[in-house]
């Protein structure tokens, strides 16, 4: 009985532990090394308390977007610090070079962009680019209602995405074009500057509540290598084309379509897109050679449940 409550025990403190540190990790000056241990722990610890079911699947899912939340955003917390590591000039040299001497966000908004409006297509991009937040998710999540069987899979690969992301991140701080657009470091010769435009959309769009929702969603605007709106997308293209045909078609149309928004628009250079594929091609075929590991994590966590439940 002491044994099955103190393994209770740890692993609730585990879950309260990971969820609560993340948001109070400035105002108690917490050190990164123990606030991403924390909440990268929390999903397996909530394994150990909860019985499996569909709650538990999207609540583990929700603690590991938690911990890549915090990992993602912590080198924001110093900008000052962050600004003086972040690369800027090599995407645009390698897109200088794609693009046969001018970056393709360049031409592309100095061919079709009309400078006194944003036309219907773009407006279509700029929508792309939002509607993202909802699709690795609900990916997996229409893979959980569908083919449960699948899901432990298929969540693992689109997280271990994020997870890596997240690590080049920190290892690689890179700008997008807009940032080295403010710079100056784009221009050539033309007084037509690269735009920004969902900035601009957002602020039609949106009006008053814009400046919340992008305060909330862009909490680290120096990570654009890997583009991880691209891998994540080109994952679900992935996961859904194991559901079936017209699934698969529907997820490869919308990640080509965002591909060619965050270009357009500014988010990305070329480079982070061609770097996103790498990373989700790299995790697909490393899953295979690691199934058994993590055949054997998930049974350890089982045997812990077990012993919880006493």
């Amino acid at each position: 009985m002491r044994t099955s409550t103190a393994i209770r025990a740890s692993a609730l403190a585990v879950v309260a532990a990971g969820v609560a540190l993340p948001p109070l990790r400035g105002r108690l000056r917490l050190p990164n090394w123990a606030v991403i241990t924390a909440a990268a722990a929390a999903p397996a610890a909530l394994c150990v308390v909860a019985e499996p079911s569909r709650h538990r699947d999207v609540s583990v899912c929700v603690l590991q977007m938690w911990a890549y939340i915090a990992a993602y955003e912590m080198p924001a917390d110093e900008p000052d610090l962050q600004r003086s590591h972040v690369h800027i000039r090599y995407p645009v040299v390698l897109d200088r070079v794609i693009g046969v001497g001018k970056i393709p966000s360049v031409r592309l908004q100095r061919r079709y962009h009309a400078v006194d409006r944003l036309r219907g297509y773009e407006r279509v991009l700029v929508w792309s680019h939002w509607l993202w937040f909802m699709v690795p998710h609900g990916t997996v999540i229409a893979v959980l209602l569908r083919r449960r069987e699948r899901f432990a899979a298929s969540a693992a690969r689109m997280y271990a995405v994020f997870d890596l992301g997240a690590i080049v991140y920190w290892l690689l701080p890179t700008a997008p074009p807009w940032y080295a657009a403010e710079l100056g470091l784009l221009d050539d010769g033309d007084t037509r500057r690269l735009r920004r435009l969902m900035l601009e959309y957002g602020e039609e769009f949106w009006r008053d509540g814009w400046g919340p929702i992008y305060s909330l969603l862009a909490g680290n605007p120096l990570a654009a290598m890997p583009s991880l709106h691209f891998a994540t997308s080109v994952m679900s293209a992935h996961l859904l084309t194991e559901q079936g045909p017209l699934a698969g078609a529907i997820g490869w149309t919308y990640a080509l379509t965002l591909a060619i928004a965050l270009v357009y628009l500014g988010e990305h250079y070329v480079v982070d897109i061609i770097g996103g594929v790498a990373l989700t091609e790299a995790v697909r075929h490393a899953a295979p050679r690691l199934t058994p590991a993590a055949t054997a994590l998930v049974s350890r966590l089982d045997h812990l449940r077990a012993l919880a439940r006493g």
